[in-house]
């Protein structure tokens, strides 16, 4: 004879952080929102106030691709006129859109800084309505594709900057900046890699590879990208950290404060 048990149903959670959960449910939001803020803050800060973030042949990602009229000769690609502020802000506005549009970070930041829901089975703040993402601002997170292809244009500059890392004067070297800045590029790229509108535009729009000219390739890529996809949260959090990381490095080496090991031959 077969015993089955009572399914108990839970009761919805009917305010603020209400839950029967007793793990420590809070822990993922309190540090997604403490690293997206420090990370943010930083980096607003080094791109509109910030300076040094030149130590050859050194530089820093958040100003590449270098756009004002102080960039070194051979990063300049253009002199724009921001209104006295750093012509970086317009790499910025890219950056900051196609991350803060991107399905993961919605998620996150969603959870940790507007408490919608704080976690699976907690009680939120805005009551129980769903709207989705059809009302504005929200509807604006429609553009990630269209930031995604201005994304790709400013990786393409950011390889081309890091490959100048290796240039001592003419001669080819490497040192500890030139390490951290590949790191640096190679994080990125695996986070833009992995983006769901990337995978839908190299493959994910193909309903048949066999009928769709480079249809193989094109299934070969997706899958590829696929791979990045699945770890996309890591990718995610490991490029938006070091960043950070390699600007702090180009801006302490510009200032005096370190002195760049490297081998130049």
């Amino acid at each position: 004879m077969a015993f089955t048990l009572p399914v108990v149903q839970a009761p919805a959670p009917d305010r603020f952080g209400q839950t029967l959960r007793r793990d420590r449910w809070w822990a993922y939001p309190a540090f997604a929102a403490f690293t997206l803020l420090a990370a943010g803050g930083y980096a607003t800060w080094a791109i509109l106030f910030g300076t040094h973030n030149y130590a050859p042949p050194y530089l820093s990602p958040f100003y590449s691709p270098c756009l004002g009229a102080a960039c070194p000769d051979e990063f300049r690609i253009a002199s724009f006129n921001t209104f006295g502020l750093s012509p970086a802000i317009l790499v910025m506005v890219v950056i900051f859109g196609f991350r803060t549009t991107c399905y993961y970070y919605r998620k996150t930041y969603y959870r940790s800084m507007f408490f919608d829901p704080p976690a699976c089975s907690v009680g939120e703040p805005w009551g129980k309505g769903y709207k989705g993402e059809t009302f504005f601002p929200l509807i604006l997170q429609n553009f990630h594709r269209y930031f995604l292809y201005l994304a790709l244009v400013v990786i393409a500059f950011l390889w081309y900057d890091t490959a100048k890392a290796f240039d001592f004067g003419g001669r080819l070297g490497v040192g500890v900046g030139s390490l951290l800045l590949v790191v640096n590029a190679v994080l990125i790229t695996g986070y833009v890699f992995g983006c769901h509108s990337f995978r839908h535009l190299i493959g994910g729009s193909v309903d048949c590879t066999n009928c769709s000219r480079f249809g193989q390739a094109r299934h070969s890529a997706w899958k590829k990208s696929s791979w990045f996809n699945a770890f996309h949260g890591n990718w995610a959090w490991a490029s938006l950290v070091f960043v950070c990381i390699a600007d702090i490095y180009v801006r302490l080496c510009s200032m005096g404060v370190i002195t760049d090991p490297h081998l130049v031959f």
